[in-house]
Protein backbone atom coordinates (compact mmCIF):
# COMPACT_ATOMS: atom_id res chain seq x y z
CA UNK A 1 0.00 0.00 0.00
CA UNK A 2 1.16 3.47 -0.82
CA UNK A 3 -0.06 6.73 1.60
CA UNK A 4 -0.63 9.34 -1.04
CA UNK A 5 -0.97 12.89 -0.22
CA UNK A 6 -2.23 15.20 -3.00
CA UNK A 7 -1.77 19.36 -2.53
CA UNK A 8 -4.03 21.78 -3.47
CA UNK A 9 -7.84 22.39 -2.48
CA UNK A 10 -7.51 20.07 0.14
CA UNK A 11 -4.06 20.83 1.58
CA UNK A 12 -4.27 18.27 4.14
CA UNK A 13 -6.22 15.09 3.26
CA UNK A 14 -4.03 11.68 3.34
CA UNK A 15 -5.56 8.87 1.07
CA UNK A 16 -4.71 5.48 1.13
CA UNK A 17 -3.89 3.91 -2.60
CA UNK A 18 -3.03 0.62 -3.49
CA UNK A 19 -0.03 0.32 -4.85
CA UNK A 20 -1.29 -0.61 -8.23
CA UNK A 21 -2.82 2.71 -8.54
CA UNK A 22 -0.56 4.55 -11.05
CA UNK A 23 -0.22 1.14 -12.50
CA UNK A 24 -2.33 2.18 -15.76
CA UNK A 25 -2.87 6.23 -15.68
CA UNK A 26 -0.40 8.96 -14.09
CA UNK A 27 -1.03 11.95 -12.16
CA UNK A 28 1.50 14.68 -12.15
CA UNK A 29 0.62 17.81 -9.35
CA UNK A 30 2.45 20.23 -11.48
CA UNK A 31 4.44 20.57 -14.78
CA UNK A 32 8.22 21.05 -14.52
CA UNK A 33 8.94 20.14 -10.97
CA UNK A 34 12.15 18.97 -10.97
CA UNK A 35 14.33 21.89 -9.71
CA UNK A 36 17.69 21.12 -11.56
CA UNK A 37 15.15 20.34 -15.13
CA UNK A 38 13.16 22.45 -15.51
CA UNK A 39 10.46 22.20 -18.55
CA UNK A 40 11.46 23.88 -22.21
CA UNK A 41 8.68 26.60 -23.11
CA UNK A 42 6.39 24.73 -25.03
CA UNK A 43 3.78 26.42 -28.10
CA UNK A 44 0.03 25.75 -27.86
CA UNK A 45 -3.25 26.84 -29.19
CA UNK A 46 -6.65 26.66 -28.09
CA UNK A 47 -8.85 26.33 -31.04
CA UNK A 48 -12.77 28.08 -29.92
CA UNK A 49 -10.63 29.62 -26.96
CA UNK A 50 -13.78 31.92 -26.68
CA UNK A 51 -16.57 29.48 -25.95
CA UNK A 52 -18.08 27.54 -23.09
CA UNK A 53 -15.39 25.02 -22.75
CA UNK A 54 -12.49 27.30 -24.48
CA UNK A 55 -12.51 30.03 -21.80
CA UNK A 56 -11.62 28.13 -18.61
CA UNK A 57 -9.74 25.81 -20.32
CA UNK A 58 -7.50 28.24 -21.62
CA UNK A 59 -7.13 29.92 -17.70
CA UNK A 60 -6.43 26.71 -16.55
CA UNK A 61 -3.87 26.27 -19.00
CA UNK A 62 -1.92 29.56 -18.25
CA UNK A 63 -1.55 28.24 -14.84
CA UNK A 64 0.55 25.38 -15.10
CA UNK A 65 2.44 25.70 -19.06
CA UNK A 66 5.82 26.05 -18.28
CA UNK A 67 7.40 29.50 -17.75
CA UNK A 68 8.50 31.65 -21.11
CA UNK A 69 5.35 29.32 -23.03
CA UNK A 70 2.95 30.80 -25.29
CA UNK A 71 -0.73 30.08 -25.15
CA UNK A 72 -2.57 30.98 -28.59
CA UNK A 73 -6.66 31.82 -28.60
CA UNK A 74 -8.28 31.23 -31.61
CA UNK A 75 -12.15 31.63 -32.40
CA UNK A 76 -13.85 32.89 -34.80
CA UNK A 77 -15.70 35.43 -32.41
CA UNK A 78 -14.05 37.52 -29.76
CA UNK A 79 -10.70 35.58 -29.64
CA UNK A 80 -8.62 39.32 -29.14
CA UNK A 81 -11.01 39.93 -26.08
CA UNK A 82 -10.35 36.84 -23.98
CA UNK A 83 -6.91 37.67 -24.82
CA UNK A 84 -6.61 40.58 -23.24
CA UNK A 85 -8.68 39.21 -20.48
CA UNK A 86 -6.06 36.95 -19.79
CA UNK A 87 -2.63 38.89 -20.60
CA UNK A 88 -3.29 40.97 -17.17
CA UNK A 89 -2.96 37.65 -15.37
CA UNK A 90 0.51 37.27 -13.82
CA UNK A 91 1.19 33.85 -15.15
CA UNK A 92 4.87 33.66 -17.05
CA UNK A 93 3.18 33.23 -20.46
CA UNK A 94 2.83 35.03 -23.81
CA UNK A 95 -1.37 35.00 -24.41
CA UNK A 96 -1.94 35.67 -28.20
CA UNK A 97 -5.16 36.44 -29.57
CA UNK A 98 -6.41 35.55 -33.61
CA UNK A 99 -9.24 36.03 -34.91
CA UNK A 100 -11.20 34.15 -37.74
CA UNK A 101 -9.90 32.50 -41.19
CA UNK A 102 -7.71 35.19 -42.30
CA UNK A 103 -5.65 34.42 -38.64
CA UNK A 104 -6.22 30.55 -38.74
CA UNK A 105 -2.49 29.79 -40.70
CA UNK A 106 -0.44 31.93 -38.41
CA UNK A 107 -2.52 30.53 -35.25
CA UNK A 108 -1.45 26.90 -36.47
CA UNK A 109 2.34 27.77 -37.55
CA UNK A 110 5.06 25.77 -35.43
CA UNK A 111 3.19 24.32 -32.18
CA UNK A 112 3.63 21.57 -30.05
CA UNK A 113 0.36 21.13 -28.81
CA UNK A 114 -3.27 22.17 -30.56
CA UNK A 115 -6.17 21.90 -28.27
CA UNK A 116 -9.71 21.83 -30.11
CA UNK A 117 -12.69 22.33 -28.28
CA UNK A 118 -14.52 24.44 -30.99
CA UNK A 119 -17.81 23.38 -32.31
CA UNK A 120 -21.55 23.85 -31.08
CA UNK A 121 -22.83 22.60 -27.72
CA UNK A 122 -25.58 19.76 -26.85
CA UNK A 123 -28.54 21.25 -26.41
CA UNK A 124 -31.67 19.59 -25.08
CA UNK A 125 -33.43 17.44 -27.63
CA UNK A 126 -30.00 17.17 -29.61
CA UNK A 127 -28.66 13.90 -30.47
CA UNK A 128 -25.25 12.97 -31.60
CA UNK A 129 -25.41 13.25 -35.41
CA UNK A 130 -27.20 16.59 -35.12
CA UNK A 131 -23.93 17.62 -33.47
CA UNK A 132 -22.35 16.14 -36.09
CA UNK A 133 -23.83 17.94 -38.95
CA UNK A 134 -21.96 21.14 -37.27
CA UNK A 135 -18.90 19.77 -36.03
CA UNK A 136 -17.20 17.61 -38.59
CA UNK A 137 -16.59 20.31 -40.94
CA UNK A 138 -14.90 22.51 -38.23
CA UNK A 139 -12.64 19.56 -37.17
CA UNK A 140 -11.73 19.37 -41.37
CA UNK A 141 -10.72 22.62 -41.65
CA UNK A 142 -8.82 22.82 -38.51
CA UNK A 143 -7.08 19.48 -38.64
CA UNK A 144 -6.18 20.49 -42.58
CA UNK A 145 -4.75 23.43 -41.24
CA UNK A 146 -2.34 22.08 -38.53
CA UNK A 147 -1.43 19.73 -40.66
CA UNK A 148 -0.02 21.82 -43.02
CA UNK A 149 1.52 23.91 -39.93
CA UNK A 150 2.03 21.88 -37.19
CA UNK A 151 2.36 18.46 -38.56
CA UNK A 152 4.42 16.95 -35.77
CA UNK A 153 1.78 18.78 -32.85
CA UNK A 154 -0.18 16.53 -30.43
CA UNK A 155 -3.98 17.08 -30.79
CA UNK A 156 -6.05 17.10 -28.22
CA UNK A 157 -9.54 17.00 -29.47
CA UNK A 158 -12.54 17.94 -27.36
CA UNK A 159 -14.89 18.51 -30.23
CA UNK A 160 -18.45 16.32 -29.99
CA UNK A 161 -19.26 13.65 -30.96
CA UNK A 162 -15.38 12.42 -30.50
CA UNK A 163 -16.47 9.45 -32.03
CA UNK A 164 -16.52 10.26 -35.15
CA UNK A 165 -14.65 13.46 -34.89
CA UNK A 166 -11.65 11.59 -34.18
CA UNK A 167 -11.15 9.44 -37.12
CA UNK A 168 -12.45 13.22 -39.44
CA UNK A 169 -9.47 14.32 -37.38
CA UNK A 170 -7.18 11.69 -38.62
CA UNK A 171 -7.90 11.33 -41.64
CA UNK A 172 -7.46 15.25 -42.86
CA UNK A 173 -4.01 14.52 -41.67
CA UNK A 174 -3.62 11.54 -44.36
CA UNK A 175 -4.71 13.83 -47.02
CA UNK A 176 -2.20 16.34 -46.44
CA UNK A 177 0.62 13.73 -46.37
CA UNK A 178 0.99 13.53 -42.64
CA UNK A 179 1.39 9.48 -42.23
CA UNK A 180 1.70 9.15 -39.09
CA UNK A 181 -0.85 11.38 -37.31
CA UNK A 182 -2.73 8.52 -35.65
CA UNK A 183 -0.40 8.50 -33.00
CA UNK A 184 -0.31 12.23 -32.05
CA UNK A 185 -4.16 12.81 -32.27
CA UNK A 186 -6.17 11.98 -28.53
CA UNK A 187 -9.52 12.24 -28.47
CA UNK A 188 -9.85 13.61 -24.98
CA UNK A 189 -12.46 10.90 -22.76
CA UNK A 190 -11.16 12.40 -19.16
CA UNK A 191 -13.97 13.68 -18.47
CA UNK A 192 -16.06 10.21 -18.14
CA UNK A 193 -13.08 8.99 -15.59
CA UNK A 194 -13.70 12.54 -14.03
CA UNK A 195 -17.51 11.55 -13.51
CA UNK A 196 -16.95 8.08 -12.60
CA UNK A 197 -14.15 8.96 -10.00
CA UNK A 198 -16.69 11.51 -8.24
CA UNK A 199 -19.61 8.81 -8.42
CA UNK A 200 -17.81 6.06 -7.18
CA UNK A 201 -16.36 7.61 -4.71
CA UNK A 202 -19.79 9.25 -3.25
CA UNK A 203 -21.34 6.30 -3.40
CA UNK A 204 -18.73 4.24 -1.46
CA UNK A 205 -17.15 7.37 0.95
CA UNK A 206 -14.03 7.44 -0.69
CA UNK A 207 -11.76 10.25 -1.00
CA UNK A 208 -12.26 11.62 -5.09
CA UNK A 209 -8.62 10.95 -5.67
CA UNK A 210 -8.09 7.90 -4.57
CA UNK A 211 -10.11 6.43 -6.62
CA UNK A 212 -9.38 6.05 -10.41
CA UNK A 213 -12.15 4.27 -13.25
CA UNK A 214 -10.08 3.54 -16.21
CA UNK A 215 -12.74 3.51 -19.30
CA UNK A 216 -13.01 1.56 -22.39
CA UNK A 217 -14.20 1.88 -25.48
CA UNK A 218 -15.70 5.35 -26.68
CA UNK A 219 -17.20 8.42 -25.49
CA UNK A 220 -20.93 8.52 -25.68
CA UNK A 221 -23.75 6.59 -23.88
CA UNK A 222 -23.42 3.12 -23.59
CA UNK A 223 -19.95 3.03 -25.85
CA UNK A 224 -18.24 4.34 -22.13
CA UNK A 225 -17.56 1.14 -20.52
CA UNK A 226 -16.76 2.10 -17.09
CA UNK A 227 -14.45 -0.96 -15.60
CA UNK A 228 -15.77 -0.57 -11.95
CA UNK A 229 -14.78 -4.34 -11.53
CA UNK A 230 -10.54 -2.55 -11.56
CA UNK A 231 -11.94 0.01 -9.37
CA UNK A 232 -13.04 -3.13 -6.64
CA UNK A 233 -9.51 -4.79 -6.93
CA UNK A 234 -7.48 -0.91 -6.40
CA UNK A 235 -9.53 0.51 -3.75
CA UNK A 236 -10.30 -3.28 -1.71
CA UNK A 237 -13.95 -2.42 -2.25
CA UNK A 238 -17.08 -4.27 -3.82
CA UNK A 239 -20.46 -2.94 -5.44
CA UNK A 240 -23.49 -4.12 -4.92
CA UNK A 241 -25.45 -5.15 -8.30
CA UNK A 242 -27.65 -2.46 -7.51
CA UNK A 243 -24.49 0.57 -7.28
CA UNK A 244 -23.01 -1.27 -10.16
CA UNK A 245 -26.26 -0.63 -12.39
CA UNK A 246 -27.02 3.05 -10.99
CA UNK A 247 -23.02 3.85 -11.56
CA UNK A 248 -23.12 2.94 -15.11
CA UNK A 249 -26.48 4.35 -16.20
CA UNK A 250 -25.56 7.59 -14.93
CA UNK A 251 -21.51 7.75 -16.33
CA UNK A 252 -22.68 6.86 -19.37
CA UNK A 253 -25.81 9.38 -19.43
CA UNK A 254 -23.87 12.19 -17.67
CA UNK A 255 -23.86 14.76 -20.27
CA UNK A 256 -27.42 14.43 -20.53
CA UNK A 257 -27.78 15.27 -17.22
CA UNK A 258 -26.19 18.40 -17.20
CA UNK A 259 -27.39 19.53 -20.51
CA UNK A 260 -30.90 18.92 -19.31
CA UNK A 261 -30.05 20.94 -15.92
CA UNK A 262 -28.83 23.97 -18.12
CA UNK A 263 -32.07 23.86 -19.81
CA UNK A 264 -30.92 25.04 -23.03
CA UNK A 265 -28.37 27.41 -21.66
CA UNK A 266 -25.60 24.93 -22.62
CA UNK A 267 -23.59 21.63 -22.41
CA UNK A 268 -21.05 20.37 -20.08
CA UNK A 269 -18.54 23.38 -19.89
CA UNK A 270 -16.48 23.92 -16.50
CA UNK A 271 -16.32 19.68 -15.67
CA UNK A 272 -14.80 19.02 -19.12
CA UNK A 273 -12.70 22.30 -19.35
CA UNK A 274 -11.34 20.86 -15.79
CA UNK A 275 -10.84 17.08 -16.95
CA UNK A 276 -9.31 18.21 -20.13
CA UNK A 277 -7.11 20.35 -18.24
CA UNK A 278 -5.23 17.22 -16.26
CA UNK A 279 -5.07 15.57 -19.46
CA UNK A 280 -3.25 18.52 -21.06
CA UNK A 281 -0.92 18.92 -18.08
CA UNK A 282 0.30 15.30 -18.52
CA UNK A 283 1.08 15.79 -21.95
CA UNK A 284 3.14 18.32 -21.64
CA UNK A 285 4.99 16.16 -19.58
CA UNK A 286 5.36 13.48 -22.31
CA UNK A 287 6.45 16.01 -24.46
CA UNK A 288 8.93 18.00 -22.40
CA UNK A 289 10.62 14.90 -20.27
CA UNK A 290 11.70 11.53 -20.70
CA UNK A 291 8.94 10.36 -19.27
CA UNK A 292 6.14 7.95 -20.48
CA UNK A 293 2.76 9.12 -18.89
CA UNK A 294 -0.54 6.68 -19.03
CA UNK A 295 -3.76 8.20 -19.96
CA UNK A 296 -7.20 6.94 -21.05
CA UNK A 297 -8.11 8.71 -24.32
CA UNK A 298 -9.61 7.60 -27.89
CA UNK A 299 -6.86 6.93 -30.20
CA UNK A 300 -6.56 5.34 -33.72
CA UNK A 301 -6.03 1.93 -32.82
CA UNK A 302 -6.18 -0.67 -36.01
CA UNK A 303 -4.13 -3.56 -34.29
CA UNK A 304 -4.51 -3.03 -30.24
CA UNK A 305 -8.31 -2.57 -29.60
CA UNK A 306 -11.35 -4.01 -31.00
CA UNK A 307 -12.23 -1.04 -33.14
CA UNK A 308 -10.28 0.60 -35.46
CA UNK A 309 -10.70 3.70 -32.97
CA UNK A 310 -10.76 3.21 -29.19
CA UNK A 311 -10.57 4.24 -25.74
CA UNK A 312 -8.28 2.81 -23.52
CA UNK A 313 -4.85 3.63 -21.10
CA UNK A 314 -2.34 4.33 -23.47
CA UNK A 315 1.29 5.16 -23.07
CA UNK A 316 2.34 8.62 -24.50
CA UNK A 317 5.76 9.34 -24.87
CA UNK A 318 7.43 12.76 -26.30
CA UNK A 319 6.95 10.99 -29.95
CA UNK A 320 2.82 10.56 -29.15
CA UNK A 321 1.43 7.36 -28.74
CA UNK A 322 3.90 3.94 -27.76
CA UNK A 323 1.43 1.46 -26.56
CA UNK A 324 -1.39 0.44 -24.35
CA UNK A 325 -2.48 -0.80 -21.12
CA UNK A 326 -3.45 -4.60 -21.55
CA UNK A 327 -5.57 -5.82 -18.57
CA UNK A 328 -4.75 -9.08 -17.57
CA UNK A 329 -7.80 -11.87 -17.30
CA UNK A 330 -9.93 -12.00 -14.96
CA UNK A 331 -9.07 -8.03 -14.29
CA UNK A 332 -12.34 -7.34 -16.23
CA UNK A 333 -15.62 -8.99 -15.20
CA UNK A 334 -17.67 -10.89 -17.61
CA UNK A 335 -20.40 -8.33 -17.74
CA UNK A 336 -17.86 -5.66 -18.77
CA UNK A 337 -16.75 -8.09 -21.69
CA UNK A 338 -20.70 -8.64 -22.74
CA UNK A 339 -21.07 -4.60 -22.29
CA UNK A 340 -17.93 -4.07 -24.92
CA UNK A 341 -19.59 -6.97 -27.09
CA UNK A 342 -22.71 -5.05 -27.09
CA UNK A 343 -21.44 -1.28 -27.88
CA UNK A 344 -19.20 -2.55 -30.44
CA UNK A 345 -21.58 -2.02 -33.16
CA UNK A 346 -22.44 1.32 -32.11
CA UNK A 347 -18.74 2.44 -31.85
CA UNK A 348 -18.06 1.42 -35.53
CA UNK A 349 -21.23 3.04 -37.00
CA UNK A 350 -20.18 5.88 -35.28
CA UNK A 351 -16.47 5.74 -36.79
CA UNK A 352 -17.57 4.70 -40.18
CA UNK A 353 -20.14 7.97 -39.72
CA UNK A 354 -16.94 10.21 -39.55
CA UNK A 355 -15.13 7.62 -42.06
CA UNK A 356 -17.84 8.88 -44.56
CA UNK A 357 -17.97 12.17 -44.20
CA UNK A 358 -13.91 13.12 -45.35
CA UNK A 359 -14.52 10.09 -48.17
CA UNK A 360 -17.94 11.85 -49.60
CA UNK A 361 -15.63 15.16 -49.31
CA UNK A 362 -12.66 13.62 -51.18
CA UNK A 363 -15.38 12.47 -54.52
CA UNK A 364 -16.53 16.08 -53.97
CA UNK A 365 -13.62 17.36 -54.51
CA UNK A 366 -12.82 14.60 -57.38
CA UNK A 367 -16.67 15.96 -59.11
CA UNK A 368 -15.63 19.45 -58.63
CA UNK A 369 -12.41 19.20 -60.16
CA UNK A 370 -13.34 17.14 -62.87
CA UNK A 371 -16.19 19.85 -64.02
Amino acid sequence: MLAWTRSGVFPAVSCVVPTAFKGFRGFYQGVGLEKDKPFQPVKCAVFGAAGGIGQPLSLLMGMYLPPGSTLRLYDVVNAHGVAADMSHIDDPVTVEGYLGKGQLEDACKDLDLAVIPAGVPRKPGMTRQDLFNVNAGIVRDLCTALAKQSPKAFVALITNPVNSTVPIAHKAYERVGVSDAGKRIFGVTTLDIVRANRFVSFTKNLHPWAVDVPILGGHSGATIIPLLSVVEKLNEIKFTEEERETLVKRIQNAGTEVVEAKAGTGSATLSMARAASNFIRNLIVALRSDRVICECCYTHSPTDAPASYFSQPTYIGKNGKEGVFKFEDPTISLLEEQMIEKMLPELNENIQVGLEFMQGQEQRECVSFGA
